[in-house]
């Protein structure tokens, strides 16, 4: 069957493509001073973060970690932790892991200050979650590359771009997982909360928040394990950490080298991911 228009006839295409290019000029000519001011920001917390990291001896660092997961997860997390960092530092990998660690609790942390408040909205107003589910639909849609096109003009190349792209990347587990919390507590108890004449803010901080915890903790789970998929990806735009690593091993046509790097940020991903699912746990009700 033929789909051809007849002559002279002819559709016009839809300019998505210039109205975004149109619309990204006027952000970035009209938001260069707020954009500028951001980016000393991020930049400056990252390079005091590193710094810091890479001040302390290695071994003190590895033990911190040890400690922290030993409390929150048991002995075994602590052990896994003990030899996974060990194991890094002997690979030479130590500095490009603790700017990893830096990027990656840098855009966690940012996710979360937005996500989280973000996901309590649209649990308590129904027009909220109407507008905010299709933008999370289309946030988690989107090819993860995409995400790099608007970061470059509002904040050039570098690490800043990467916590920009990080973030919003990251961000929509948080959101769906505390409203899904929030509005997974026994309607019961919010019931009973109203009969003891709790005003909306107690009711919130003193029923919903604590019984919708864990979950909220699968979704930070979720955001830092975005995060750290993020890293190699990032770092075409001059992220630094163990992305780097890789994408300088891609470039070279390195296997081993890329291999160690993918080796790397796993073991960091297993770490973390051990120790937030036992905080999860920890966080269910008795």
């Amino acid at each position: 069957m033929d789909w051809s228009l007849p002559d002279g006839w002819s559709i016009p295409k839809f300019p998505l493509d210039e109205l975004s290019d149109s619309g990204l000029t006027f952000a970035t000519g009209h938001l260069s001073g707020l954009t500028r001011a951001l980016s000393r920001f991020v930049a400056g917390w990252i390079e005091t973060g590193t710094d810091l990291l890479l001040l302390v001896p290695p071994p003190i660092v590895i033990l911190a970690i040890a400690a922290l997961a030993w409390w929150v997860a048991g002995r075994r997390v602590a052990l896994g932790a003990v030899l996974g960092f060990g194991f890094l530092w002997n690979l030479r990998l130590w500095d490009s892991t603790m700017e990893t660690i830096v990027l990656v609790t840098i855009s966690t942390a940012a996710a979360l200050a937005i996500g989280i408040p973000l996901g309590i909205a649209c649990a308590l107003s129904r027009r909220t979650w109407k507008t905010v589910g299709p933008a999370l639909d289309m946030m988690q849609t989107m090819p993860s590359f995409v995400y790099l096109i608007p970061a470059i003009p509002f904040f050039g190349l570098g690490a800043v771009s990467a916590v920009f792209a990080t973030v919003v990347f990251s961000m929509p587990p948080v959101i769906r997982l505390t409203a899904l919390g929030i509005l997974s507590v026994p309607h019961e108890l919010i019931e009973a909360s109203d009969a003891f004449g709790t005003s909306p803010m107690q009711k919130l901080f003193k029923v919903q928040l604590p019984l919708a915890l864990p979950t909220i903790m699968a979704g930070i789970n979720q955001t830092i394990m975005l995060g750290l998929s993020m890293v190699v990806i990032a770092s075409m735009i001059g992220a630094g950490g163990l992305g780097r690593e890789v994408w300088r091993s891609i470039q070279r046509l390195n296997a081993g080298e890329g291999f160690q790097a993918g080796v790397a940020i796993v073991i960091v991903a297993v770490v973390l991911d051990r120790i937030t699912q036992a905080m999860a746990r920890r966080a269910r009700p008795a």
